[in-house]
Formats: structure tokens, C-alpha cells, sequence
């Protein structure tokens, strides 16, 4: 192998794990894992959400911990992946639509959809990638009472659900970013 095939190589599979540390973050979130969401920052990095929260990355994981669980069901979903590599350091877009069902103090069921852009800074450490700051652009918000609901909700939002059955590694623990 040449050393340019070997580079090229090497940036593919750091794009690899970052996409997926981005999407053990989303998984995290839905689930209300905290430990999955802490595990795709540094443990110093920075955390900017602008007006929803400023902080660490691990911060923010407590925060989804207060936020999150008030809410019937939500999911996001990410799109428009872009990353840079360069060594042990990259830069990522990401876009992220969030949806979400909560009920209203009247009892009404609401739905939520909110959409913005992770804008991340990443640092490979130990072989491993994780985001060491953040940058939440926001774009928008939408809010509307639910006519009808076809199906009930399936899953659960914790390590309970399915998903960690089939996504579990020999030692039951996640693998993010390595």
C-alpha cells in the first residue's frame, strides 16, 4: 500500500468513527443514555447551545437527563454529514431535526419539531474520537396540537429497549469512536 492509499485510508475510517460517535449521540438522546452521550465528548470539551444551555459536553448529558424525560417520545435525525480530517483533529457539520411528543398542561398532546446544525470540533486521544467543542446552530421550531395518533409508541427509553440486545459488544459496552 502507498503512502497516499494508506492517508486515505487512515481519513476514511476516522470519517467512519466520527459518523458514528454522531450517531451514538442522536441514540443516546432518544434513549436518555447519558453515559452514551458523555461518551462521544471529552471529557473538557465545550458544549454551546447558545440560548439553550451553555457548558461541558458532559453538562449537556444532564441536561438532556432533566429535559428529555417530561416528553411522551422523541427522535433525531441526522443528515448532511460533512467532516474534515487532519491528523489527530477534524471539523464536522451535521444537520439534526428533532421531533418530539409532549403533553400540554390541558391534557392536549403537542408535537414538536425543532431542526438546526451541530458544528463540531473533534481530537482523536488514544486512539479514540471525541468532540472537544460543539456548536448548536439553531434554525427553527414548529408547534402543533396532535389530531390523531394511528399507533402507540413502541420501545423504551432506556437501556431496556431492544436496540441494546442487537447493538451490544462482547463486553456490553458501546463502542463509540474508537
Amino acid at each position: 500500500m502507498t503512502a497516499a492509499s494508506s492517508d486515505a485510508l487512515a481519513r476514511l475510517l476516522a470519517k467512519d468513527r466520527i459518523t458514528e460517535a454522531l450517531h451514538a449521540y442522536a441514540r443516546g438522546a432518544d434513549r436518555i443514555d447519558l453515559d452514551l452521550i458523555r461518551s462521544v465528548f471529552h471529557p473538557d470539551a465545550v458544549a454551546d447551545y447558545g440560548s439553550m444551555f451553555q457548558g461541558t459536553g458532559y453538562g449537556f448529558a444532564d441536561f438532556i437527563g432533566q429535559v428529555h424525560p417530561p416528553m411522551s417520545t422523541h427522535t433525531h435525525h441526522l443528515s448532511n454529514i460533512s467532516i474534515r480530517v487532519d491528523g489527530d483533529r477534524a471539523g464536522s457539520e451535521c444537520y439534526v431535526l428533532m421531533r418530539a411528543r409532549i403533553v400540554a398542561e390541558d391534557g392536549t398532546v403537542q408535537h414538536l419539531a425543532s431542526s438546526g446544525r451541530y458544528v463540531d470540533e473533534w481530537e482523536r486521544r488514544d486512539g479514540v474520537w471525541r468532540i472537544v467543542h460543539r456548536r448548536y446552530l439553531h434554525s427553527q421550531d414548529e408547534v402543533w396540537t396532535a389530531e390523531t395518533e394511528l399507533f402507540g409508541a413502541a420501545g423504551t427509553r432506556d437501556r431496556t429497549d431492544p436496540s441494546y440486545e442487537v447493538l451490544a459488544h462482547p463486553a456490553g459496552t458501546p463502542e463509540v469512536a474508537r
